[in-house]
């Protein structure tokens, strides 16, 4: 006999768009996550936009993690192959552990959307401080297709089981 799944707890989310060349009016991709989190019965805890500089990266996704508050962070945008695109690097000496199979899972099915040109994402996860982190490609499309498909699946587990919900529910009975 199977456990049954953990309720469904709606999780208090960050938004975070890196970008050169856009503002919070022509950010499609920060409010397409915005509008799919809430559409997924999830609390947007707050949103922002800086610039593709490493340490305001760094400093931004620091803040959001000490914050006892949040519980996930979505970083969209600076996960490409120029060289101002520095979000994995600014992000991944904060996690205290990698989720490869996010990264993975997400090049995997975005192949069946763009083909080849998927290699050329550097989308990466991780946790630290108790909160999870996703970045993300800064492609509306890209956003869409990695919280559809990989992570609202495992925030959900109505959807998914054995997600991370398993993980959130042991950190509050630890």
């Amino acid at each position: 006999m199977s456990k049954p799944a953990p309720a469904f707890r709606p999780l208090n989310i960050h938004v975070l768009t890196v970008t050169d060349t856009r503002s919070f009016k022509e950010d499609g991709s920060g409010d397409y996550l915005c509008q799919a989190l809430q559409n997924g019965e999830h609390i947007l805890h707050s949103r922002d936009l800086c610039r593709d500089e490493l340490y305001d990266i760094r400093a931004r996704v620091a803040v959001a993690i000490a914050n006892p508050e949040i519980d996930v962070v979505l970083v969209t945008g600076g996960t490409g192959m120029f060289d101002r695109d520095v979000t994995p690097d600014a992000v991944t000496c904060l996690f205290d552990k990698s989720i490869p199979g996010f990264g993975e899972m997400f090049r995997a099915v975005s192949y069946q959307e763009i083909g080849m040109s998927t290699i050329q994402s550097r989308a990466v996860a991780g946790m630290a401080n108790r909160t999870l982190i996703f970045c993300l490609p800064g492609s509306t499309n890209a956003c869409r297709t990695a919280w559809e498909k990989v992570i609202a699946p495992q925030l959900d587990p109505r959807l998914e089981s054995c997600g991370f919900t398993r993980v959130f529910n042991a950190w509050q009975a630890a």
